[in-house]
């Protein structure tokens, strides 16, 4: 079972998601502090990254900043209801999806296995490596290059990014990406679409605002180009 670290500085909560989490053979280390859960993060190596956006000191924005300069960990935010600015900032960051306190175990535990699910783009008889002009594709490495440099994409951003373009030029609209690259069978905030988007072409475009591959369709959603 993938192995969680959890920041949350509410003792309450705290204990409450670790022993649903262990209950269903999870391994969980807990930081109450933003700064003894990047501590925790070098000895522990999780899987996961479960973590508060509203700590004190070092808030989750910017542990979530802090860890992704140098790694591409799977990170779930728990919000509080009310936070929606500060939730918008932690996606920006480079979180990969949230959660509204309080909630249930088994709503967390699908949240985790959704992240952590293993990529599957791949068919029979279908191309695994794709070139879209400076960007190269590898579905069954789950890699991503641009001008044969690898970038470094969070596992959201990753997944959407194959998503779109499996099917080149055709448009899906943010209730569709929600529901198949992260799971959400309800209406889910579609601002967590739009942020993954952003992120994603800082990454992968010459110029985010003009962009070539990942394009917007007012009042529609998105496709990949490439124009």
């Amino acid at each position: 079972m993938p192995r969680v670290l959890l920041i949350e500085d509410d003792p309450a909560v705290r204990e409450g998601v670790q022993l649903g989490l262990r209950r269903r053979g999870h391994e969980v280390r807990a930081a109450a502090t933003g700064e003894d859960g990047l501590a925790a993060l070098a000895e522990f190596r999780p899987d996961l990254l479960l973590l508060d956006l509203m700590l004190p000191g070092m808030n989750g924005v910017q542990v979530c900043r802090r860890v992704r300069e140098d790694s591409q960990l799977p990170i779930i935010m728990l919000t509080a209801r009310g936070d929606d600015f500060d939730m918008i900032v932690g996606l920006e960051a480079g979180a990969d999806d949230y959660i509204v306190k309080p909630a249930r175990p088994d709503v967390i535990e699908a949240r985790i296995r959704a992240v952590l699910r293993r990529i599957e783009h791949t068919g029979p008889g279908r191309q695994t490596t794709e070139v879209h002009g400076d960007l190269t594709i590898d579905r069954a490495g789950l890699t991503v290059t641009k001008a044969g440099r690898r970038l470094a994409l969070a596992p959201s951003e990753l997944k959407l990014l194959l998503h779109l373009s499996a099917a080149p030029d055709q448009v899906f609209s943010r209730q569709q990406l929600l529901e198949h690259v992260w799971e959400h069978s309800y209406h889910a905030d579609a601002r967590l679409v739009d942020a993954c988007v952003r992120r994603l072409r800082n990454k992968i475009e010459e110029d985010s605002g003009s962009p070539r591959y990942v394009q917007t369709l007012r009042g529609f959603g998105y496709r990949f180009g490439p124009l």
